[in-house]
């Protein structure tokens, strides 16, 4: 794993000596989700340490925050079921709209 946060961060500090704004976004919930052994609860411990890493690294310019926006709040570590696909780890429509709808614009100028 730190080999991997050394590439990324590698990249990170080349893209902005050539002036790119790099904006992280966090990892959505996949338990429920219709494949067979893709949530485990250390999976999902996994996931939140790297939400919690794009978040406050400072390795990001912006970060937009995906994860609170599909939280299902009567089960934390599932999509809320209003944005969930029928395979229930990607979002519907409605939920790439909300993802959408979540992104401040001014972070893009």
């Amino acid at each position: 794993m730190v080999r991997l946060l050394d590439v990324k961060l590698d990249i990170g500090n080349r893209a902005h000596a050539r002036g790119v704004k790099l904006i992280g976004a966090t990892i959505s919930r996949s338990e429920g989700a219709d494949i067979p052994g893709y949530y485990s609860e250390s999976k999902d411990a996994v996931r939140q340490t790297a939400n919690k890493w794009i978040r406050t690294s400072g390795s990001f310019d912006a970060v937009i925050d995906f994860d609170p926006v599909f939280r299902d709040p009567d089960h934390p570590s599932r999509l809320l079921p209003r944005f969930a696909s029928k395979n229930r780890l990607h979002p519907n429509d409605v939920g790439y709209q909300a993802m959408a709808d979540a992104i401040d614009l001014a972070l893009l100028k």
